[in-house]
């Protein structure tokens, strides 16, 4: 099969399309088809070598997490999915090494669930990493209708999902974002405020009484300004700096979950969640695709058409 693969620590110039063996099938896991996958930051962090102290990798390594495809094979033990299909998900496994940058790839089940039968390949492919994200770090929140919650670097891909299900929970929505994503951010259901200096007063004047939770996908200033938005007995969730604990908040990285893929799903089907698919390229473009993402000002996600 044809895949994007690397075989050193590096940046885009890593990556090459190479032929690669089937991956082998085990009990739990089905083949799939790949159709599409997706860019997100943590491929080429990982692929910089960043997550090496805590990630096992063997080269050489195929990258990706996202996929949406087509079951064409399934395990000994996998009765919540048949040959035909169509599925997407956040395949992460312990060992780095078969990745979703390839024609094919062999997905334990849990990581798995049924596409929303209303979304492209290529949109559902946008979704599994960055939309579990949101989904995950909200439901740990315990964010509740009625309440107000601010979105850090809401027009972002983890942050745009955010926004949109925590409106569809019934929450009112202020999202941090620069002057020219407030249109986008509003688009979505959010409050727009701009980051920076006097981010603090800003949302003090849509909210006096504070934020009932904070979810912050960035870091750095934005999380320092926590205790001054936050009201009594609230909550902050980073995925992006540690240093959450220190304010009585939760770290949280995200797992795969076929139970909450089903969930995002239903609500993408329902209308209540809009995909956002900033460009489309080849399996063969793969590092141009990598290149565009690591420039953080993508709005949606970067996907590779396989």
């Amino acid at each position: 099969m044809r895949a994007i693969t690397y075989s050193r620590y590096g940046g885009p110039d890593v990556l090459e399309l190479t032929d690669q063996p089937m991956p082998k099938v085990g009990p739990d896991s089905v083949l799939v088809r790949v159709r599409a996958t997706s860019v997100n930051p943590v491929d080429w962090k990982v692929q910089a070598g960043y997550l090496d102290p805590v990630l096992d990798i063997r080269f050489p390594a195929i990258p990706g997490w996202d996929v949406a495809g087509v079951v064409e094979q399934v395990g000994f033990d996998t009765p919540e999915l048949s040959v035909g299909d169509e599925v997407y998900g956040y395949v992460r496994k312990d060992l780095l090494q078969g990745g979703t940058f390839a024609e094919y790839v062999a997905a334990p089940v849990r990581t798995l669930a049924a596409k929303p039968a209303s979304l492209t390949f290529e949109e559902a492919a946008a979704v599994p990493l960055t939309g579990l994200t949101a989904y995950q770090t909200i439901e740990r929140s315990g964010l509740r209708e009625g309440q107000t919650v601010l979105v850090h670097a809401a027009a972002g891909g983890v942050g745009s999902f955010a926004v949109q299900i925590a409106a569809a929970r019934g929450a009112r929505v202020i999202g941090t974002a620069s002057e020219s994503n407030h249109e986008f951010v509003r688009s979505l259901g959010a409050e727009p405020v701009t980051y920076g200096e006097g981010l603090a007063g800003r949302v003090r004047a849509i909210a006096p009484d504070g934020v009932d939770v904070v979810l912050d996908y960035v870091g750095g200033d934005a999380l320092a300004s926590t205790p001054d938005v936050l009201a009594d007995g609230g909550t902050a969730v980073s995925i992006a700096d540690p240093a959450v604990r220190e304010l009585g908040g939760i770290y949280a990285w995200v797992r795969p979950s076929s139970e909450d893929l089903t969930a995002l799903g239903t609500l993408i089907d329902d209308g209540k969640v809009a995909v956002h698919v900033a460009e489309v390229f080849d399996l063969a473009d793969a590092a141009r695709a990598q290149e565009l993402s690591a420039t953080g000002h993508v709005r949606g996600k970067v996907v590779v058409r396989v």
